[in-house]
């Protein structure tokens, strides 16, 4: 298992030429200590797992590794289903100037849309992602305040890549030394 840096990570996930609607997530508090615990998963590509704290208000740091090359029927299960009510997206800054204003304008088309004709939340959620080019978006079963049961779930069949990085992060937080979150 390489353990890298979490931005790393996304950018593994951002590179992979798949079906960017495809993944799901699975994120919230991390069981001890500081920070969130995230699973990233996508059926052609396995399961990433990250885990990032805010060193402050404008820097958010962390680490991941990908903890499985496929999703059986077991880890599928606590993966969120497309009616999920949670949504996440990884998203790239645009490349130009040009870029930025073709996304702009694609944006702005998708809005307009919307707005004159009956939409449901995922339809306009879908559009977006795709004017923005988001390489991975989907549902995302998540809570700010706790740990959902599938986390809870995921961590225990990844026990020891939890432990690594729980150490791992651990190192980070005391380096920086940042004994506990802000509010």
């Amino acid at each position: 298992m390489r353990i890298r840096e979490w931005q790393d990570v996304l950018e593994d996930v951002i590179e992979r030429d798949v079906d960017p609607d495809d993944w799901r997530a699975v994120a919230g508090d991390r069981a001890g200590g500081v920070g969130e615990d995230m699973y990233l998963a996508h059926p052609g590509v396995g399961v990433y797992f990250l885990k990032t704290y805010a060193k402050n208000p404008f820097e958010v740091r962390g680490i991941g590794t990908q903890v499985a090359r496929n999703i059986d029927d077991e880890i599928g299960s606590f993966m969120p289903e497309d009616d999920a009510c949670g949504r996440f997206a990884v998203r790239s800054p645009p490349e130009d100037e040009d870029q930025a204003e073709d996304q702009a304008t694609k944006l702005e088309q998708v809005v307009k849309t919307h707005a004159d004709a009956p939409t449901t939340p995922d339809a306009f959620f879908e559009d977006v992602m795709d004017a923005l080019e988001s390489p991975a978006f989907g549902p995302m079963e998540y809570d700010q305040y706790d740990r959902p049961d599938e986390l809870e779930e995921l961590s225990s069949r990844f026990e020891e890549a939890d432990e690594l990085l729980n150490a791992e992060l651990d190192d980070l937080i005391e380096t920086d030394e940042v004994d506990r979150g802000f509010m």
